[in-house]
């Protein structure tokens, strides 16, 4: 399994994923001498014992899961089998990756873009085929101008169309499509708006951060992340390619697409 053959942008986070797996089987080593050193209690023996006992299992599942990633991102199939050890290991693995991309001095953003690109490219293996009003589309409320004095948070259909910011579009989106639309301010607005519609499929709109936390808040439902363009800095006059919602919609509509 050669992770030099994954495209660069996914490259990063599962090779972030592989050094955390090594980094673990390194303190399991540290563990494992612990625990046979003569000049420990049997007590504390025993406690070693265990936690190399969980250490092995959580290193086999989180070795099963990489590679499963690996595997749909190369062949572009979905491995049914080896859903649990992916989740596995992208949660348990996730913090120290981020944590040793700051040992390098990685952008973080750079880190969570790399991490959407292969949520991304796993949900996409998978077949869907949902009707429009399951599918919702989150996005942040700072794709609206600064200057609008009609805010769309509480009622997205304040917004008057007219085509200053990128929301005029997305409603029109939304409104041939048939979609589920809203517009939040952050995790926690989404989290209630998932729980409202009750989506068998999300389309998020945000920042790195925000679309990170937002595809691992929302699992099982699978995500389709697409980021924001910041001209003018973070959560501030931002913008979308609609383009790009539109197909991330389309992909879980196949033979539901509305002419």
């Amino acid at each position: 399994m050669n992770i030099d053959l994954l495209p660069v942008r996914k490259r990063l986070f599962v090779s972030l994923l592989a050094f955390s797996l090594v980094g673990a089987g390194l303190l399991l080593v540290a563990v494992w001498y612990l625990a046979t050193s003569n000049s420990r209690t049997i007590f504390d023996q025993v406690l070693l014992l265990a936690l190399a006992g969980l250490l092995i299992g959580g290193l086999v599942v989180a070795g099963f899961g990489i590679s499963g990633i690996v595997l749909t991102i190369l062949y572009a199939k979905d491995i049914t089998a080896l859903h649990g050890p992916m989740r596995v290991a992208i949660n348990l693995f996730f913090p120290i990756a981020l944590a040793l991309g700051g040992v390098f001095r990685i952008d973080q953003d750079r880190i969570k873009s790399s991490f959407i690109e292969v949520n991304n490219q796993l949900v996409r293996s998978k077949h869907f085929n949902l009707l429009p009003s399951q599918i919702l589309v989150l996005a942040p409320h700072c794709l609206q101008r600064s200057d609008c004095p009609h805010k769309i948070t509480v009622d997205i259909e304040n917004c008057r169309r007219c085509g200053r910011c990128s929301v005029s579009k997305l409603l029109e989106l939304r409104d041939h499509y048939g979609i589920q639309m809203s517009m939040v301010t952050g995790g926690t607005l989404a989290r209630k708006f998932v729980r409202e519609y009750r989506p068998r499929a999300i389309v998020a709109v945000a920042c790195e951060r925000d679309l990170t936390s937002g595809v691992q808040d929302s699992n099982p439902i699978p995500v389709l992340g697409v980021t924001n363009e910041r001209p003018f800095g973070p959560c501030f006059n931002t913008e979308i390619q609609v383009p790009k919602v539109e197909e991330a919609v389309l992909f879980f509509m196949k033979g539901h697409e509305k002419n």
